[in-house]
């Protein structure tokens, strides 16, 4: 009888092993378009990493959304490697040419320029790094071919696609756009009976894009190669220099860029783990700065989005941009106190400056331990940015924000792509009156200071919980935290989270979002002390979340996010 138990007992292992092998592996991808979406599902469906799948997406993300980021851009990304635990952090932010100087936002009298007058033309355009950066994190982490993941942006841009609403919309707000000669034929057609004889192009029309196709089609065949040198790198320089406002970028400066693998930075906030972007983002660091901040409050037990709730994020955030904009810049130029910043009892004494009853007004920088004396910054960040998070059946995840800055950049089209203007990051004073130098100077070789903030978070047994970001300029770090904070201490489902109304303190007035439910806050949040403004929100959030023992995903409602999902047997 014992023996007919032990073989009854083995069988059923292993019939539940058997079981447990064709058990489904969620494959999950939330991307600010369905076609960029459908690309990268493809990809997973084919065996693909989450790197192959945000590779392919943003390819098509660079045709279809040209508007926020391109292989003319930079971008952040986070790996998280399920099987090992391990977090890679990939650097392909753009890089200043070697002949910028600090004065290279000023006009001869000294003054920094008009933002638009910098932005542009060549001169706000930095060496890019999206397609170094894709090329490390698919080296160390692909699994398909790198030329086949090109594959779908290029169908799209022969075959055609169709211009959004919100593409359409973007292009006939950007009227300095249609002066570049490329990007007119391209977004543009023959009207008279309008004063500068063209008219953008609207929704639903079907554009191709000939000249993008050939510049994938070398970039797959060579790798970088293809990208930083030879004929693209020659047109780039020449959109560059041509332009009525010039830039100095050179086949040189192209030829050398590198992109970085860096370490992440991770801190615990109640019983989670958060993972971001070390500098010369400033996005990781200050998302840290504020969840370090707030965990000395009991959010969880706040009405989720109510008066207190939104004041302690306000007061939280200002603390913390007041050290964005005193301290943060590229780390290989500049000293970041890094750990200074994030030391737990610095954090302490910068909460306790909090009153949960009263606003304390402008917040002043801190002294943490590390920092050097710097003049703050003159920074003027626009919002042209997107976000990819996607989690492979493997369980592998990838967050990563990638932008053009913009919209369009720098307004000039090269090789069926649009170039940066990520440039105008630095700040365009680079010192102050005293000649203490501002830590975002403009300098050769080194990255802008960013605020793309892509963040992964684990659990307390180590287990990817989420990963999310979004675009938005430097209220992107705002939009994290809440959402974080949604997630984190209101438990709420991530969808749910990423619709919430937004709330933002930059260190000046709040922020609320127009024409929703918080609006109606802004008295009470006044009689505590506070400025308040209305705002319409840039956000455009897209996360994956693990709740109830799912991935879920979310894709922001203000902008043409989508999540699809794929189930796939191990």
């Amino acid at each position: 009888m014992h023996r007919i138990l032990q073989s009854l007992s083995a069988l059923l292992i292993l019939l539940v092993v058997a079981s447990c092998e064709r058990l489904p592996q969620q494959a999950i991808v939330a991307t600010a378009d369905k076609r960029a979406s459908e690309a990268a599902l493809a990809v997973l469906a084919e065996g693909g990493s989450a790197v192959d799948a945000v590779i392919a997406a943003q390819l098509v993300l660079g045709l279809v959304e040209p508007q926020s980021s391109g292989i003319g851009g930079g971008a952040f990304l986070l790996h998280w490697q399920a099987a090992s635990g391990r977090l890679d952090a990939y650097d392909g932010r753009e890089t200043a040419p070697a002949s910028a100087r600090p004065d290279l936002f000023l006009l001869p009298d000294g003054q920094p320029m008009d933002f638009m007058d910098a932005v542009v033309g060549g001169r706000s355009v930095g060496v890019p790094g999206v397609v170094a950066m894709m090329w490390m994190a698919h080296q160390a982490h692909g699994k398909l071919p790198w030329s086949r993941l090109f594959a779908p942006a290029i169908k799209l841009a022969r075959e055609g696609f169709e211009v959004s609403p919100r593409l359409a919309e973007e292009i006939a707000e950007a009227r300095p756009l249609l002066r570049d000669p490329a990007a007119r034929a391209y977004l543009a057609r023959p009207d008279l009976s309008v004063p500068d004889g063209v008219l953008p192009v609207g929704a639903g029309t079907v554009l191709t894009n000939e000249a993008y196709a050939q510049t994938l089609e070398r970039v797959a065949e060579r790798g970088p190669d293809g990208f930083y040198q030879g004929p693209v790198a020659e047109a780039m320089v020449a959109a560059v220099q041509s332009h009525p406002n010039a830039g100095g970028m050179t086949l040189a400066d192209l030829a050398g860029y590198k992109a970085i693998r860096r370490d992440a930075l991770c801190s615990p906030y109640r019983s989670f783990e958060v993972c971001g972007m070390p500098p010369p983002t400033s996005g990781g660091l200050t998302t840290l700065m504020i969840l370090g901040m707030l965990e000395h409050f009991r959010m969880g037990e706040l009405q989720p989005m109510g008066v207190t709730a939104l004041h302690l994020l306000s007061e939280a955030s200002a603390l913390a941009f007041a050290d964005r904009d005193r301290y943060m810049g590229d780390a290989d130029f500049v000293r970041v106190p890094v750990d200074g910043l994030l030391e737990r009892r610095y954090l302490a004494r910068r909460a306790a400056l909090i009153n949960p009853e009263r606003a304390f007004g402008k917040a002043e920088p801190g002294v943490p331990e590390g920092a050097e004396q710097r003049a703050p910054g003159l920074d003027r960040a626009r919002a042209g940015t997107s976000h990819l998070s996607i989690v492979d059946g493997e369980g592998n995840a990838v967050s990563m924000t990638s932008s053009i800055e913009g919209p369009f950049g720098a307004h000039i089209m090269a090789a069926g792509f649009f170039l940066n203007n990520e440039l105008t990051d630095f700040s365009f004073v680079p010192n102050d009156d005293e000649g203490v130098p501002a830590a975002n100077a403009v300098a050769p070789g080194k990255r802008p200071r960013s605020s793309m903030s892509p963040t992964i978070v684990l659990d307390d047994d180590g287990r990817l919980f989420a990963a999310i970001g979004s675009p938005g300029g430097s209220r992107i770090i705002g939009y994290v935290v809440q959402s974080l904070i949604a997630l984190m201490d209101w438990h709420m489902p991530i969808q749910e989270a990423i619709n919430l109304p937004r709330v933002l303190d930059r260190n000046g007035p709040v922020e609320l979002e127009k024409d929703t439910p918080i609006v109606d806050l802004a008295p009470a949040l006044e009689a505590m002390g506070h400025q308040v403004m209305t705002r319409r929100s840039i956000s455009g959030l897209q996360g994956i979340a693990r709740q109830d023992g799912r991935l879920v995903g979310g894709a922001d409602p203000r902008r043409e996010g989508v999540v699809l999902e794929l189930e796939q047997a191990n």
